[in-house]
């Protein structure tokens, strides 16, 4: 059940007032008791996951949220917890009594809408209170999809779920059951990619980490072979080929030797700016980048991290990205670290925000993580395409991605007549 990542389950989010029976009608979707539920109002406090296979959608995490209306003392907070969640939603099912109809629900539709998110409408507790004719015709005028159920019958409950599923299913993005490529594009069946993974103290004991193996899964789901080497013996392992191979994917971190050892002609480029390709907006990414160079002192950058991890001593998030930027601006620079699902509501007080690749959001999340940057008028990257800007090989390793990379080229002309990188 859980051997689907979270970052490719289509993310499924309830939200409603509290007492509409929100996380009742998730158990009730799910089959099992996910969440705690009662007749007291506020139960559910903050978000609860719980991934489930939800066939025959497949892999799917459910999203149960707080009360809309909440108005105790940690409603602020909870709220900003409803937000984030509702910014991950893929689809959102908007839970109500017939009705109950309320400016909470107007409030949620605006934002769920300018979001572009689908919203399945679900009148719960028909068993008390079923919604009229009248009242079913200005729901769908209102949404994209309406469903009646009530969470005490459960001899309803196979024909409710099916019903349920199949809007989920038509709702869902078409991203969803065909995501965006890693590799797949770039690689002919029958061809060769070289992974250049170094194994470090931040390499996990006995396995790789998430964006390796499922670059490596994707090459050998497109009929290719894979060459998983350290950059240590990358250079000596070509020679042994009689080609040479049609794509080098690299840890950033070693991403100058890499481009050094690559011959010219062999298309290459990082884990990251894959996944920033895949996840998000690879040109906003490029451009981005050409920020860097006008970092000056005092000048405020935030690294935002998507995992929460032990930082070891040469962290390339805390540590070696801010030393290299650093050294490549020459300036003074505060900067800032977020985590995890923390991102800052305010981001107007950045120069730039470098983001990771994103491997543990879903690709709603990071594109309204960029979104909400772009918004702020703060220029927004990644960890890949930092990295390879600071060291002066970016454009070696947007060759696979012209149009990403002519937007780097055209933001630094616009921007930086002298950049030559």
């Amino acid at each position: 059940m859980t051997s689907s990542p979270k970052s490719v389950r289509l993310h499924i989010g309830f939200f409603g007032r509290m007492n509409v029976g929100k996380s009742s009608l998730m158990n009730y979707l799910a089959g099992q008791e996910v969440a705690i539920t009662s007749d007291v109002p506020g139960t559910t406090t903050d978000v609860v996951e719980k991934p489930v296979e939800w066939l025959p959608l497949g892999p799917v995490v459910f999203l149960d949220t707080a009360g809309l209306d909440d108005a105790s003392e940690l409603a602020a907070a909870r709220m900003e917890k409803m937000n984030a969640a509702r910014r991950r939603t893929d689809v959102a099912i908007l839970v109500v009594e017939a009705g109950g109809w309320t400016a909470h629900e107007e409030r949620l539709l605006a934002e769920l809408r300018a979001a572009r998110t689908p919203v399945l409408l679900v009148f719960n507790k028909s068993d008390v209170r079923a919604p009229d004719a009248a009242e079913q015709a200005a729901a769908r005028a209102r949404v994209d999809e309406v469903a009646i159920v009530s969470c005490r019958r459960p001899d309803e409950r196979e024909t409710a779920v099916r019903a349920i599923k199949e809007a989920v299913g038509r709702l869902a993005p078409a991203e969803f059951s065909r995501p965006p490529p890693l590799v797949s594009d770039l690689l002919p069946a029958g061809g060769l990619l070289a992974m250049v993974v170094p194994i470090d103290l931040q390499a996990p004991k006995g396995r790789l980490i998430l964006p390796q193996v499922q670059t490596l899964r994707e090459a050998l789901d497109s009929d290719a072979a894979a060459l998983v080497v350290k950059e240590r013996e990358y250079a000596e392992f070509l020679t042994r080929l009689n080609r040479p191979p049609d794509l080098v994917v690299c840890d950033s971190q070693v991403v100058q030797k890499m481009v050094a050892d690559t011959p010219r002609g062999v298309k290459c480029t990082t884990f990251s700016i894959l996944f920033a390709r895949a996840k998000g907006d690879l040109a906003l990414a490029t451009r981005g980048a050409a920020a860097l160079a006008r970092c000056r002192d005092g000048d405020r950058v935030l690294v935002a991290e998507a995992c929460s991890h032990h930082a070891l001593e040469d962290d390339i998030g805390r540590v070696k990205l801010p030393r290299w930027l650093r050294q490549y601006s020459g300036a003074r620079l505060q900067v800032d670290v977020c985590a995890g699902r923390d991102y800052p509501a305010r981001l107007a007080d950045y120069r730039v925000v470098i983001h990771c690749g994103g491997c543990m959001l879903n690709r709603r999340e990071m594109l309204s993580r960029q979104e909400q940057a772009r918004a702020a008028g703060v220029a927004i990257t990644n960890y890949g395409v930092a990295i390879a800007f600071l060291q002066g090989v970016l454009e070696r390793v947007l060759e696979p991605f012209p149009a990403a990379r002519n937007a780097f080229r055209a933001e630094a002309v616009n921007q930086h007549p002298t950049t030559n990188n």
